[in-house]
């Protein structure tokens, strides 16, 4: 493995005893962590990068997650290791992640500035149950009272839900739950490492519940496969009764690494949609423009319904008194052809 020299930041990401311990265990079959001591963790975020964040923290690397369209899979090629299934099952594990997180936050040279947490790699993905490197996280950016956000799939964020509340009486802490669709037999094939929709609801449910402002990032909406109106109606009213903070949707991108694993996906599982995926995207990662505003608009129509949007926050919720009326399904002959 190329560990050398890898860096998230000007600095060397590992010292020169990089791995400390490789662990393989019955209760993570198929899975090996490989422990690390790390030179950094809070990171900048390149300028060309979309992000509308400049720092981070990500304490794993790869992630059991497994979801085929992961962009994050290009960065276990950093490690020699493959986009592919490697990073489904071969977790670099910061297991200093905690006191170094402490130390850099003390840095005369650090400023405050917010950290956003789970935008690589899930930061509660399985290697969380066994590792718990979040709760010292949490807890050095409460003492800090340094702002934080946290995306997530994973149900385990409950676990911390005391340290959340607390660090949200001393600053700004966001969450925002990744919910691209419903459909239980494409969540199966295509994320089949996450908690199924439904449960990440129940997550969103329980923070509003207990204080803890909750969005929902609708991604990715995956074309031809999850668009649909009536698809789109389904997901947009799920968020809405789970009493989420906003509804923010993101169509589909495939960055290297992630395309040629999301594609071969496809292939086995839709292969009458390929070429038309090789349509859609051969512009480069993004879906097109026209594609982007159309879901954009039609999330943002359907969510004024229910008194979401991307930043509703302040204002009531209007859930209607009785189900609104869904779209009539797209008949075939009008759905996007690409050939």
């Amino acid at each position: 493995m190329r560990w050398d020299n890898l860096g998230e930041s000007p600095s060397a990401l590992f010292g020169t005893e990089v791995v400390t311990r490789t662990v393989d265990t019955p209760e993570f079959r198929g899975i090996t962590f490989h422990e690390v001591r790390a030179r950094s963790l809070v990171n900048r975020v390149p300028g060309a990068s979309r992000m509308p964040f400049e720092w981070t923290v990500n304490p794993y690397r790869g992630c059991s997650h497994a979801c085929v369209y992961c962009f994050a899979r290009k960065t276990h090629g950093y490690l020699a290791l493959d986009t592919g299934l490697d990073f489904d099952s071969q977790i670099v594990v910061k297991v200093n992640a905690p006191e170094l997180l402490r130390r850099e936050l003390a840095a005369p040279r650090w400023r405050g500035e917010h950290v956003a947490m789970g935008t690589n790699v899930d930061c509660y993905q399985r290697a969380e149950g066994r590792y718990g490197l979040m709760p010292g996280i949490l807890t050095a950016l409460r003492d800090h009272a340094n702002p934080f956000s946290i995306l997530t799939k994973g149900t385990l964020v409950l676990r911390d839900l005391a340290l959340l509340r607390q660090a949200a009486e001393v600053t700004d802490v966001g969450v925002s739950v990744s919910v691209g669709f419903l459909d239980e037999a494409l969540w199966r094939t295509v994320e089949p490492g996450t908690p199924a929709p439904g449960r990440r609801l129940d997550v969103v449910r329980t923070l509003t519940a207990h204080g803890i402002p909750c969005g929902v990032l609708m991604a990715p909406v995956l074309p031809f496969l999850s668009d649909a109106p009536e698809q789109l109606w389904a997901t947009v009213r799920a968020v809405a009764e789970s009493g989420a903070d906003s509804v923010t949707p993101l169509a589909l991108h495939l960055r290297p690494g992630a395309r040629e694993w999301y594609l071969a996906w496809l292939g086995r599982h839709h292969p009458h949609l390929v070429r038309r995926y090789e349509a859609l995207y051969a512009g480069g990662s993004y879906a097109p423009t026209w594609y982007q505003r159309r879901i954009t608009r039609q999330v943002h129509e359907l969510a004024a319904e229910y008194g979401l949007g991307p930043f509703r926050r302040n204002r009531a919720r209007r859930l209607p008194p009785e189900p609104a009326t869904p779209p009539e399904p797209r008949p075939q002959a009008t759905q996007l052809t690409l050939l």
